[in-house]
């Protein structure tokens, strides 16, 4: 699990709070998200510097849906108008971190994590190696953690049956990334990134290093 240090990761302050309540979910799913990635890239060769900034950029990816949750919440399936709509959460996700400065890596993995390897993907339907890196390691992560977590639409996959939909849409991944991926899967860590215990603990702990940020309500609660 990543030891996080929520007095560097946390630029972003405590919030009204109306905006803390919407941002639990979000926080939980980073979480798993940012160790997943580090995991992964450390599977992949990167160094301490490199794990850091992908944590960061993995925890705070979603942030931008809680700006769209009250519109949305409760709603089992969107209709195309909503879903172009929804599908801006990763440009909202992008306004908030560059306002509040982080680094440029952090920024361009958030705002394309969406990015389909095949070019299917949004917002700018990048292919290949045009996509960033961090982006591409992003993607894998949160599309297993998203299939292996209860919607409103549908109940959990399990691990198994999550891995075998990915593969049957390996054109949406970068494959060196997606192989990776399942080494980690086997790793003596992997299970340690879903202990619902350690998700809670840490999701408090970030919410106790938020203060108040006039930014941050202007974009997300307005």
């Amino acid at each position: 699990m990543v030891d996080f240090d929520f007095q560097e990761y946390s630029k972003l302050e405590t919030l009204e709070d109306s905006i803390k309540s919407e941002l639990v979910d979000v926080i939980c799913h980073g979480i798993v998200v940012s160790n997943l990635a580090v995991l992964l890239s450390r599977e992949l060769g990167e160094g301490a510097a490199f794990c850091n900034e992908i944590a960061i950029a993995g925890l705070l990816h979603d942030i931008g849906k809680i700006k769209m949750n009250r519109y949305l919440y409760g709603k089992d399936a969107l209709a195309v108008e909503e879903m172009k709509y929804f599908r801006m959460h990763s440009v909202y996700s992008y306004d908030v971190l560059h306002k509040l400065d982080y680094s440029q890596f952090i920024q361009q993995a958030v705002y394309h994590h969406h990015e389909n390897y095949d070019g299917s993907g949004y917002p700018d339907n990048l292919v290949g190696d045009d996509i960033p890196y961090g982006a591409r390691i992003l993607h894998v992560c949160d599309v297993f953690a998203a299939l292996t977590s209860n919607r409103s639409y549908r109940t959990a996959f399990d691990q198994e049956g999550a891995v075998e939909i990915m593969l049957e849409e390996t054109k949406n991944f970068d494959i060196e990334i997606l192989v990776a991926f399942q080494k980690v899967l086997h790793s003596e860590e992997f299970q340690k990134v879903f202990d619902l215990e350690e998700i809670e603990k840490t999701s408090e702990k970030f919410m106790e290093y938020m203060c108040q940020s006039d930014l941050l309500v202007q974009r997300l609660g307005e």
